[in-house]
């Protein structure tokens, strides 16, 4: 099975305050956990699966504490994003998430789950319509068209819990597949703040493997056009030394013609 998420674990020593305001706070070591979510949300198979829900919990509930969620990821199966939603809202510690990368369509929803969702300033959030592949008669593709319209209700009821938006505004910005920044996305309400923007939220994401790298989209398309502009550059010719030739206006018209058709 392939895994889309990974936990790191470290121990670190945390400041406790007392009770009494003139007693020195104590330290005490406690465990900090991160999730990340990496990739696609379930890229293998997790509608109708015994095994995958219940690991993703088993491993969420085997500590306590509060916890950090990365997340980078260009979204997937809308089940798993909602039973992730569940299981994340009903963890008994904090909750904060952290978009890092990208968090697009079912991944988005998993980031609502967050008590504090946190965006790097050069990340991206993208919502739209959930979709899916039906085949049969008329009546078949009513009940798809209808299975799709509850889908979306549900999860604009993630987006207008986190953001306060109406239900007509977040099902219009699903419709025009929206995308935004950082600071749209705080503009909005999807998330609380802006990682780094104020100097004291230094934390570097831990190292953990990337199921995003090379699938991305966006890099996708960078990749794509980067190598289309090699392949297409055309070299400029050496400028030459600028003289009086006593040229005609009519002349340097002609040769500037000749130099923007070479382009």
């Amino acid at each position: 099975m392939k895994k889309f998420w990974n936990w790191k674990t470290r121990t670190v020593m945390k400041t406790v305050p007392t009770v009494e305001p003139e007693t020195e706070p104590t330290q005490e070591t406690v465990e900090e956990r991160t999730l990340y979510l990496d990739g696609v949300i379930a890229s293998e198979s997790w509608f109708d699966d015994d095994v995958t829900p219940g690991l993703f919990a088993d491993e969420l509930n085997s500590g306590s504490g509060d916890i950090t969620v990365w997340i980078n990821s260009p979204g997937g199966d809308c089940v798993a994003a909602a039973q992730i939603f569940n299981m994340l809202k009903e963890y008994k510690g904090a909750v904060t998430v952290k978009i890092d990368g990208l968090a697009a369509s079912a991944a988005s929803v998993i980031a609502m789950a967050g008590d504090s969702v946190l965006m790097s300033p050069v990340s991206t959030m993208m919502i739209h319509n959930p979709s899916t592949i039906a085949a049969g008669d008329s009546e078949e593709m009513k009940k798809a068209m209808q299975m799709l319209d509850q889908v979306k209700e549900s999860i604009i009821n993630a987006y207008e819990m986190k953001s306060g938006l109406s239900r007509r505004e977040l099902g219009k910005l699903m419709d025009s597949e929206y995308w935004m920044n950082a600071n749209e996305a705080l503009e909005k309400g999807f998330i609380n703040g802006i990682l780094y923007k104020d100097g004291t939220d230094d934390e570097a994401r831990l190292s953990a493997p990337s199921a995003l790298m090379g699938y991305s989209p966006v890099q996708i398309q960078n990749s794509i056009m980067e190598k289309i502009s090699t392949k297409c550059r055309i070299e400029k010719p050496a400028a030459e030394p600028v003289t009086d030739t006593g040229r005609k206006a009519d002349d340097l018209l002609e040769r500037l013609n000749l130099i923007k058709n070479h382009f």
